[in-house]
């Protein structure tokens, strides 16, 4: 059996930057202990598998699975899908337009085509779930799960907290750039106190205007087998949309280009926005460029 897939860097303009994936865009006949050992195989933060629509309505089934477990939605899986298949002019049995819906274990899942001229350049999507909010998380915690010191943690605006628009994920505002450049993941603190049914990982970020960007971030998700995400949709999403909940104001709209992955040597920028109304958040969405890096064929 032959499985052709495409890999793409995706939130970023130039090769060898941004968030690398693989997608398997026809993924009929694999059974999902294969999808499982393919995306172990290709190592990188994420693989897609493209299967046909419940609903024909729909691009696509699109299921997305790290070195370690199957996630219900995640950011860059779907921006790079998207542009795959979008350049490829695939999708429902015929051409797709400049609107995906791909159905998901998260729910379904919008995206719109971002182009350059004529030609496809990424993607922007609507998270599949409104923002909630859960538990605090102890600053100390986040500080020794990051290899930081308490002091590093920013709790002035929010503390630590557990925050998701589909995917459950801790965001902990820092106090400094330098305190960024520093954490690192301990996977013992991870998988003793942050278990991978309670949350994906721990998101970082501090409030820093340098390099036309407002935040610099990073993401740690050992346990999924991701020490260090170099750009995280999912996470960059849901921290717009708690940005737009602490905000005093009942009705507006807050645009962050965030910059990811500079730490690692991936840089990566990612455009969030979250809409809030009567004093709710009610739409938060992540977009950016992407660019095609390799294609071939699996033999299984």
């Amino acid at each position: 059996m032959q499985v052709e897939f495409t890999t793409v860097d995706v939130f970023t303009s130039r090769r060898f930057g941004g968030n690398p994936l693989a997608v398997v865009s026809d993924a009929r006949g694999l059974t999902t202990e294969q999808m499982q050992a393919i995306a172990a195989e290709f190592n990188l933060p994420e693989t897609t598998f493209v299967l046909p629509p419940q609903d024909r309505a729909h691009a696509a089934q699109v299921r997305i699975f790290t070195p370690r477990a199957e996630m219900p939605f995640a950011g860059h899986p779907n921006i790079g899908t998207a542009f795959v298949l979008a350049r490829v002019d695939h999708g429902n049995g015929g051409p797709v337009g400049d609107v995906l819906v791909f159905e998901e274990k998260a729910g379904l899942v919008r995206l719109d085509v971002l182009k350059q001229g004529s030609e496809v350049a990424g993607a922007r999507l609507a998270a599949p779930q409104p923002l909630t909010l859960g538990s605090d998380v102890a600053p100390e915690l986040v500080a020794k799960a990051c290899s930081l010191d308490p002091e590093d943690i920013e709790t002035a605006n929010h503390r630590p907290c557990i925050a998701s628009c589909g995917l459950a994920i801790v965001l902990a505002e820092l106090k400094t750039r330098s305190s960024l450049a520093r954490a690192q993941a301990r996977s013992d603190v991870f998988a003793d106190h942050l278990k991978p049914d309670r949350v994906v990982g721990i998101f970082v970020y501090v409030r820093d205007a340098r390099d036309g960007v407002d935040i610099q971030a990073r993401m740690f998700a050992p346990l999924y087998g991701i020490p260090e995400d170099p750009a995280s949709g999912s996470a960059n999403v849901a921290l717009a949309g708690l940005i737009a909940s602490l905000r005093t104001e009942p009705d507006l709209t807050v645009d962050l280009r965030i910059a990811q992955g500079v730490d690692m040597g991936r840089p990566s920028l990612l455009e969030a926005s979250a809409a809030k109304q009567n004093g709710k958040v009610i739409a938060t969405w992540i977009g950016g460029m992407c660019v095609p890096m390799t294609r071939g064929v699996l033999e299984l």
